[in-house]
């Protein structure tokens, strides 16, 4: 029997980020991200971020908002929604996702931007130590017919 090893989803390869630059989006970019966290946080990859005591994932991603807000909303972003997940109506019966999160970016240079800011990087460790699985995808506004 051969076993598999389900692929986890923390970062963009460089491969998603240049084509998300290839897509040339004009104006605001919306990003639908969808988190599962893990039940403890895992600060391996950032141990000058580890609380004093285990935290969870969710408490580890409340850490990362508290420091990135200010870095958003600077780079001309906001938090349009954000609420619990669950399983789907539609979709994989096993696939759960236990944080919904959707953002508005004035653009997608000011995405790049505030993804590359020096001082937002510093607390992306609370993101990696909480996050088990997740999924981004970028989109763009369609016109409405009236």
């Amino acid at each position: 029997m051969t076993e598999f090893k389900s692929i986890r989803y923390i970062e963009p390869s460089q491969h998603a980020g240049k084509r998300f630059i290839q897509r040339g989006i004009e104006g605001s970019v919306v990003m639908l991200n969808l988190m599962r966290f893990r039940d403890v946080a895992d600060y391996t990859a950032n141990p000058e971020l580890t609380p004093e005591v285990p935290i969870s994932g969710a408490e580890a991603f409340n850490r990362y908002i508290e420091h990135t807000l200010p870095f958003l909303h600077e780079s001309g972003g906001e938090i349009m929604f954000l609420g619990d997940g669950g399983e789907f109506l539609i979709g994989p019966e096993d696939e759960r996702w236990d944080l919904v999160m959707i953002i508005r970016q004035s653009s997608a240079q000011s995405f790049l931007a505030f993804s590359s800011h020096q001082e937002y990087m510093a607390g992306i460790g609370h993101r990696t130590a909480a996050i088990e699985d997740s999924r981004l995808l970028p989109m763009t506004e369609l016109p409405i017919a009236k």
